[in-house]
């Protein structure tokens, strides 16, 4: 089992969660020592997902908001637009690396991404995700390992209604504090397609392939033979 030298990209624009988690749990299923690993970006229509650790007294008000139960890790959290969603499909096992390693990965991308928007942030031993200095939250993070591969993700929060995740607990933390990239800024933040760009370079090199390439569909993928 060779170590890949590429991950692909796709960009999925504005999806509605359960047919993308379907989706995430199929490539996982069905994908063999020669899958390409891939990140999935896309933004959400409002939902509140609950992981396999939620406890129900952690939905405060959902409201109009559907929650949906997930095979993720963690507790709730809200995703929902103005917020940037990337899936992480890789087969650790090809990749040579432990969970945690991504989980470092992912949250180091994320910093590093935020510093060169001159935001200071940083993840915790505590509580997975990514934090500014005032201590606020402003990147989710949950990930499931099936068959020794990934799938859910990140979240980062660009520019959002934050008063939704007044809802609920953010992540099992009664009170936390969430933000995002407008309000820590005071000013229009970078499109998403720029974003993504930073971010998935950024995780590509740390996670050491040599090529971050966009995939030849901008879609859901129905089979393995895509790219």
């Amino acid at each position: 089992m060779s170590r890949p030298d590429s991950i692909y990209v796709r960009k999925l624009g504005r999806q509605s969660y359960e047919p993308v988690w379907r989706a995430m749990q199929q490539y996982t299923d069905v994908r063999d020592a020669d899958s390409p690993d891939e990140l999935w970006f896309l933004e959400h229509d409002a939902v509140f997902t609950q992981g396999q650790a939620g406890k129900a007294e952690h939905i405060l008000m959902p409201g109009d908001i559907p929650v949906v139960q997930v095979d993720r890790g963690g507790q709730v959290t809200y995703h929902g637009p103005g917020q940037l969603v990337g899936y992480v499909l890789i087969d650790l096992r090809r990749l040579g690396i432990g969970i945690r390693d991504l989980v470092t990965a992912i949250e180091n991308s994320i910093v590093a991404v935020l510093a060169k928007l001159g935001i200071a942030a940083h993840p915790r031993a505590d509580a997975p995700g990514v934090y500014v200095e005032s201590g606020a939250k402003i990147a989710q993070l949950g990930l499931r390992v099936r068959r020794g591969c990934t799938f859910h993700g990140l979240s980062l929060n660009i520019d959002m209604d934050l008063s939704v995740f007044l809802r609920i607990n953010p992540c099992g933390h009664q009170g936390m504090e969430v933000t995002d990239i407008r309000r820590q800024r005071n000013t229009a933040p970078p499109s998403q397609a720029e974003l993504i760009q930073a971010l998935s370079a950024e995780l590509a090199g740390l996670l050491g392939y040599i090529n971050c390439r966009e995939a030849s569909e901008h879609a859901l993928p129905e089979t393995l033979g895509e790219l």
